[in-house]
């Protein structure tokens, strides 16, 4: 139903107040199955004592009217039999006028007495009703009673209403053949019975003839109550007993799911435990059925599990503090050789041309390998959980534009552009400067180096509660399924590549868990050829979860948006923008700025790599700005050192990955 539709609004309010009450027992009935087996068992149970009952009473039913039907047409037989035989053989004085020749004699009190005298030996067990022939059932003098003298009204025993208690149906049949017929009807009695309810019975009649020879019709009423009476026993027996089985039932398949059901709930709150780390928790086994075996082949798999754990966190122990030893140690040694490079390197004008390379790329490799120990010590950081972030407010516009000064001479070597969009406004978000700061230049520097010259493009934009950073070169591109492995660590498009451009291949590894650190996403997007955007989404403020991003991962200028933008075009008439020429090799298609300004919050993809819920680490205000002044200063020495070792491997042949 349509919004604007009458009745739309109330029939979602209704529909939203039914179905709150009954959210918690849909709940409780999808998540707990002994519920639904005794609610099924008690289904099924009911429904097979409902059909045994129905059937039973109907045979019960069926026989007792059988058996009442066959004793009532018996007993009427007879009383038919008296009845004709009184008619046709002359008796003693009726009457005082009465005389030997029934001719003449009295019909009327003949038949009181006839009625009298057949209902004495009923006992209640039946009455006897005689009504004048014809439909009308009054004799003469009525419509469509006989035109001789006869019987006159009708007559009844036991205050019985004679011409309410048989069916005009009956009396048709009897008036218009002969034999005997039956029907089931009510026994109604008159104002004299005082207020005796009608009673179900069987009515049995038959034309007959009177002293006479004139017709009239005899009817005999056999109540049914006593095998009402019966058959209401018979339901409440068999009711008491369907409730009696179907509770019993349900009982006997409460406590035998019960003992199947209670171990696997057991299993089920002791694998939640193992999941979350208590590796100790076992299962209790009694007894030796199938139900033991399972907690026994469950302790075993927990016990497995525990040993295989423990050996692979003594592993990951062993191999963390070996490459932090190793990351030490080498600190000495290292400090000496730069020492000493140092000064071979100041020297070098006063070697020949051969020794002064080579003291140049002594210099550039040590740099680098003064990189690679900084790296190894920052993962060994995250794989230990020893990684803090101090978060504090800042303009991430401010960030991106000292990653873009330093970042300046490389682009200048290469004969890159780096262009800022959405930089109008305050990006502001809690985060730590120096992870988003080292996040940004790997990205930078990354789309410089694989930019093939062409423009780089970085975008800031902020929308609900988050801030995002993209980052977009023109290069080489990724091809499909790299936009997810170019985050692991020493990962290269190229294995046969050598990497010759002084990255330790940590770069994007050690980006990625400062995003995370940070609760926040780091993605990419590339396409063969056609470049590559990866993109930085931060909560505006720490510990809020992000929803979406203010960014599209895919640029609009992508092949796959520019083949949409050129259908649409073309369908609305609007002759398209040629695509660019792929050799240019210095100016970029960049997007307009509407894309940016004012975009709302796109859901998260599939790619995402959502943050693992970290906690920012306050640190004291001293500490923190001492700390902060090391780590700045120790970044720009390395900066300077990375941008140094990149000029002078530029020059070499060959380019690694990133």
């Amino acid at each position: 139903m349509a919004d604007g539709a009458p009745g739309g609004p109330v029939l979602r309010l209704f529909v939203r107040l039914v179905r709150r009450p009954l959210l918690p027992a849909v709940r409780l009935w999808r998540r707990n199955i002994q519920l639904r087996v005794v609610a099924a068992t008690l289904l099924m149970s009911l429904a097979v004592v409902l059909s045994l009952g129905f059937v039973v009473i109907a045979q019960v039913s069926k026989g007792l009217l059988d058996a009442k039907e066959e004793a009532a047409q018996s007993q009427a037989a007879g009383g038919f039999a008296v009845a004709q035989e009184k008619a046709n053989t002359p008796s003693t004085v009726d009457g005082p006028d009465a005389t030997d020749n029934k001719v003449g004699r009295d019909a009327s009190t003949w038949m009181n007495s006839l009625v009298k005298q057949l209902a004495s030996g009923g006992q209640t067990a039946f009455e006897v009703v005689a009504l004048g022939a014809g439909p009308g059932g009054q004799g003469e003098g009525q419509p469509g009673g006989p035109s001789v003298s006869g019987v006159k009204g009708a007559r009844a025993s036991g205050n019985v209403d004679p011409t309410a208690s048989v069916p005009p149906q009956l009396r048709r049949e009897v008036n218009h053949a002969t034999g005997t017929f039956k029907t089931f009807s009510q026994i109604k009695y008159t104002a004299g019975a005082g207020d005796k309810a009608p009673e179900p019975a069987l009515v049995v009649g038959k034309r007959l003839t009177d002293i006479n020879g004139d017709p009239y019709d005899l009817y005999y009423l056999f109540p049914l109550t006593q095998e009402e009476e019966s058959l209401n026993l018979i339901k409440v027996t068999i009711a008491t007993a369907g409730v009696f089985v179907v509770v019993l039932l349900g009982a006997i398949a409460w406590l035998v799911v019960r003992q199947v059901v209670t171990p696997v709930r057991m299993a089920a709150g002791i694998a939640e435990r193992l999941s979350a780390g208590r590796l100790q928790e076992r299962m209790k086994v009694t007894g030796e059925d199938d139900i033991a075996r399972l907690g026994e082949a469950f302790n075993k798999m927990a016990q497995n599990l525990q040993l295989k754990i423990q050996q692979l966190e003594d592993l990951s122990r062993m191999q963390r503090r070996f490459v932090s030893d190793v990351s030490h140690e080498l600190r000495t040694p290292l400090t000496t050789v730069r020492m000493a490079a140092d000064v071979i390197h100041d020297a070098r004008v006063d070697f020949d041309p051969i020794t002064a390379r080579s003291a140049e790329l002594l210099a550039g490799q040590l740099d680098r390998f003064e990189s690679l120990l900084a790296d190894l010590l920052e993962i060994s950081r995250f794989d230990a959980g020893a990684a803090a972030l101090e978060a504090e407010p800042i303009d991430l516009r401010e960030v991106v534009r000292r990653v873009i000064d330093g970042a300046e001479p490389l682009a200048e070597h290469k004969g890159t552009r780096i262009r800022v969009l959405g930089d109008t406004q305050p990006v502001i978000a809690e985060a730590d400067a120096r992870r988003v700061e080292r996040v940004l230049r790997n990205l930078v520097v990354n789309a410089v180096e694989h930019g093939e010259g062409r423009d780089v493009v970085v975008r800031l934009a902020s929308a609900g509660g988050a801030v995002a950073v993209a980052v977009r070169d023109y290069g080489v591109g990724l091809k499909p399924g790299e936009a997810t492995r170019v985050f692991n660590r020493f990962w290269r498009a190229d294995p046969a590549r050598a990497r010759t451009t002084g990255g330790t291949g940590l770069g994007l590894s050690i980006a990625v868990e400062d995003a995370r650190l940070h609760g926040g996403w780091l993605q990419a997007w590339g396409e063969p050829g056609g470049g590559s955007q990866f993109r930085l989404t931060l909560p505006r403020t720490a510990d809020e979860p992000l929803r979406g991003s203010p960014i599209p991962l895919e640029p609009e200028d992508s092949r796959a948006n520019r083949a949409r933008a050129a259908a649409d075009a073309a369908g609305a008439g609007t002759p398209p923008q040629a695509p660019p020429a792929p050799g240019r090799p210095d100016r970029s298609p960049i997007p307009p700025r509407s894309a940016v300004a004012g975009a709302l919050p796109v859901p998260a993809d599939p790619t995402a790599l959502p943050g693992n819920g970290a906690r920012v680490v306050a640190r004291p205000a001293d500490q923190a700005a001492d700390r902060a002044a090391d780590r700045a200063a120790a970044d720009r020495a390395s900066a300077d050192r990375a941008g140094t070792a990149d000029q002078a491997a530029a020059q070499e042949d060959g380019a690694g990955g990133r």
